[in-house]
Formats: structure tokens, sequence, C-alpha cells
């Protein structure tokens, strides 16, 4: 994306566009936002303001308030909901969409939202709010997953208010103004095939292709080859996910990018220590979303995706493709974790090699982030490794067997080193550290959000004035689980 650093804009000056409007009545529907009483600013992210081309200046005006709680919209927008379906927790719900997420355009190639900002047609029995903490987490972990590389949406701004809303308890409102190249899921395209819409439906594929893979646009079969660029990036995402200790929580179609993202930050945790088969979310009763399972959800979901585009792509080919499914993840996976563990190249027995050390660290309880941030300084000397669990012997079985396989390295020890500390986050944001600041926002005290968000956006850094929060998280804290409304 090219960025003008001389053509920032006023807010007055911005002209959204909306292309998601051109696609037939059916898949979207115009609602008005419905502003929070007493808004104000909590925090605005610059670094997407400059991509959106706004100026930084404008993010501490009372304008800018009025832009997040949708009060002020500025020329060309035209605000609406975008209408999909879903199978949740396995189960197909044929109607859902958008049911507190307003669309108020587009501007420099991001779509951008309005999280919280009142009720629309698919808001079924909600209020159509966001309430403070819930918004934290969201504003929070997309600006994380952006800072540890991978694909996710972002957030322009968050803002609070004196709203009351119901969640079990009375709780203030709050708006995420978020961003994202494509809002389009799996879900959007299983609607119309539901409803036998076909003529939508390949409306629908032709805006996603030109909107995220447009290099297939005018190609013979872009169907089929959009589904296989679709395959291809959620086993990517799946990767990366699994290879960062990263659990969504709630793999329903509806919360699918068809653009690879990740989206819709709900019930979400970066693994305490290592469990396979962590839940963090307590509606997941049989564990479908565990943090061990996402690999075969990504898949399940695909099918699912497969069956809805096949009134426009023969199924044979969509075999074809969803056939490379885990040969991707696979390749994608050893090759971050043989990063992560330091090595110049992957060789053969690298997968059972990360395979031994899983299963050290499940059966030590060691916290994942801590363990591979320590290894990164490692140079034979055990001593701070075998600090991280109780039990040494398993350790020191695997450490001999990694020591071995270090020696087919080329690197020197310090190239390792500076190689790891790289690739190995310091700081992932951990459900206890965002409580934290939950806490303090509630008594209107921003300033952990701020350190927060400043972790966020270079994780591996070391940052030494957050040090309290770079060790293993307290026993107290360690995996809990969230609702779908957090």
């Amino acid at each position: 994306m090219n960025i003008c650093y001389y053509c920032f804009m006023k807010l007055n000056e911005l002209k959204l566009t909306n292309p998601y409007l051109a696609l037939p009545a059916e898949c979207h529907d115009r609602v008005k936002p419905a502003p929070l009483k007493n808004p104000f600013l909590i925090h605005a992210n610059e670094a997407v303001a400059e991509i959106l081309g706004i100026d930084k200046e404008e993010l501490h005006t009372g304008r800018f308030v009025d832009f997040a709680n949708g009060a002020f919209q500025p020329e060309g927008s035209d605000t609406f909901a975008m209408c999909y379906a879903g199978h949740q927790f396995g189960f197909f719900v044929e109607r859902l969409g958008d049911g507190r997420a307003i669309n108020i355009g587009t501007l420099n190639g991001l779509h951008m939202q309005l999280k919280g900002a009142g009720q629309t047609k698919y808001s079924r029995s909600g209020d159509g709010r966001a309430v403070l903490r819930s918004s934290i987490r969201e504003y929070l972990m997309s600006e994380a997953m952006h800072g540890l590389g991978i694909g996710t949406t972002r957030a322009l701004a968050l803002i609070g208010s004196e709203h009351s809303v119901y969640r079990q308890e009375w709780e203030k409102g709050a708006i995420v103004l978020r961003v994202s190249p494509s809002w389009v899921r799996f879900g959007t395209f299983e609607y119309f095939t539901h409803k036998k819409r076909f003529k939508e439906l390949e409306a629908l594929a032709d805006y996603a292709i030109a909107e995220s893979y447009p290099h297939l646009v005018g190609l013979e079969d872009a169907y089929a080859l959009f589904f296989g660029e679709v395959v291809e990036k959620t086993a990517r995402l799946m990767a990366e996910w699994q290879a960062v200790g990263f659990n969504h929580g709630v793999m329903n179609t509806d919360n699918m990018s068809i653009a690879g993202l990740t989206i819709d930050y709900g019930p979400y945790a970066f693994l305490d220590d290592y469990d396979a088969g962590y839940i963090c979310n307590h509606t997941d009763q049989y564990g479908r979303y565990s943090f061990g399972n996402q690999p075969t959800i990504g898949e399940w979901n695909l099918r699912a995706l497969m069956a809805a585009l096949s009134p426009l792509i023969p199924r044979e080919k969509m075999e074809e493709r969803i056939a490379q499914y885990w040969k991707v993840y696979r390749q994608h996976y050893i090759q971050l974790m043989g990063r992560k563990l330091g090595f110049d190249t992957i060789q053969d027995g690298d997968l059972e090699l990360i395979r031994h050390m899983l299963g050290t660290l499940q059966g030590l309880h060691m916290d994942y982030t801590l363990f591979f941030r320590t290894l990164s300084r490692y140079t034979g000397d055990r001593t701070d490794i075998l600090k991280l669990g109780l039990y040494h012997q398993p350790m020191k079985d695997w450490l001999d067997d990694y020591d071995k396989r270090l020696l087919q390295n080329t690197s020197t020890p310090s190239e390792r080193e500076e190689h790891m500390l790289k690739l190995n986050p310091k700081f992932v944001l951990k459900n206890y550290m965002l409580q934290e600041v939950i806490d303090a926002a509630h008594e209107h005290d921003f300033a952990p959000l701020d350190a927060l968000f400043r972790i966020a956006q270079d994780p591996y850094a070391e940052h030494p004035e957050f040090e309290h929060w770079a060790g293993a998280t307290p026993d107290v804290y360690k995996n809990r689980k969230l609702s779908c409304s957090s």
C-alpha cells in the first residue's frame, strides 16, 4: 500500500467510498450508528491513522471522538451492516450478520467499522453495544497480532462513554473503530448458498477476488484458484497461531476471514503454561476450539466454505486444492518452529524434535513464551532453562537432542541468539495482563493500557520498564476461561 506522507487529511477532508454497497441489496442493510452518551477518547493508533492518510493531529480533537462515535460522518459515508450466516460450534445458523458492527466507509483500501455502535437488522435480541472490557481486549490484541507479524484486522481508535450497558451487571459502553482490508467471511458465502441466491453468490465471489486476490481477476478458473488461495492462507494462519501459542476460542465459520486474517477477538488467550488441550472459551464444553484442535477446525471450516462455493466451482477442483491444506500447514509450521529454535535450515528429524519439545513442555507445565525467550540466549549452560520447570530430567533429555542438532548449524551462537531474539517475543498479551488494564480503566486510569499498547507494537524489544510482565503467568491467573462477550 502506497502512503503519501505529504497528503495527510483533516477529518472534514475525508472522502469515503463504499465498494461493498455495489453488491446486491441482499448482501447488506443500511443502518445509522447510534452514538454513545458522553463519549471520550481512550486511545488512538497513529500508525493506522498514517495508513489511512489521516493527520495525526486530528486524533486529539472532538471531531475525531465524534467520528469514532458515529456522530460525524465524512463525505461519502453510507453506513451499513453486512449479512452472513455461519456454523457456530458445528451447527449451521442460517442468518447472523453484523449484530453490533456498522460499516462507515472505505479509505485507502481499508474498510472501517464501528463495533458497539448500536442495533442493526442482524442484532436479533442483542443491544448492538460493546462494553469497555471487550473493547479494550480487541483494541490491544489486534495491534499485538500485527506486532507479531500475524495477519489481522487492526483498530484506529477506542472510545469510552457514560452509556450504561447490561451484561450480567451494568457496565459502560465503548466503541472500537476497527479497520480491515476485508470483512468478508466464510459465512458470507454460506448465507447465499443456503438461500439459493446464486446470482448474489457469484457477485460476492467476484467482489472478494477483486478485493483480496486481484491478481486472479480475469483468469480462467478464477473461482477455483480463489478457493486454493483461501486454503493456503488459512493453513498458514493456523500455523502462525500454533507457533506463537494463540488460542482464538471461537472459530465459527462466521469468524473466519476470506482474506486469511485473524478477526473477531472474543474469549481468546495466549498460552500460559503449554497445554495442547487448553480451552479458553468456557462455552466450549467439549473443546472443539481448543488450542491443539485449531488446525483441524481450520480444515473443517474450509470444507464448509467448499460446500458454499459448490454452485460456482466443480467439487473435484476444490478437493484438489483442499488436499494441499495439511501439506501447507505442516511445512509452514515446521519452518516457523525451526526458526524459533534457531535452526539455519530444516532437516529430517526436526519435526520429531519439535514434538519431543512440546511433550516436554506439556509435562513440565512450562510457560510457552518464556521458554522460547530463555532458549534464545542458550549457550550450553542449562541453569536458566531448568529453572522454568520443577522436574529437570525430561528437559535435560530434550536439551541433549537439541545440543546435537545445533551442531549442524553454520551460524555462530551469537548469530543464532540475535536471530532467535527477533523471532521469539519477550511479551505476549496474556489475559492476566489485559485484566490489569481493564481494572485500571474502570477507574479511569488508562496508563496501563498505553503501556500494553507500546508492548503490542514491539513485543520483541526488551522494554526494561515492563519487566514485571515478562515472567511466567502467576499461578493464580493461569489458564482461566472467558466468555464470548469478553
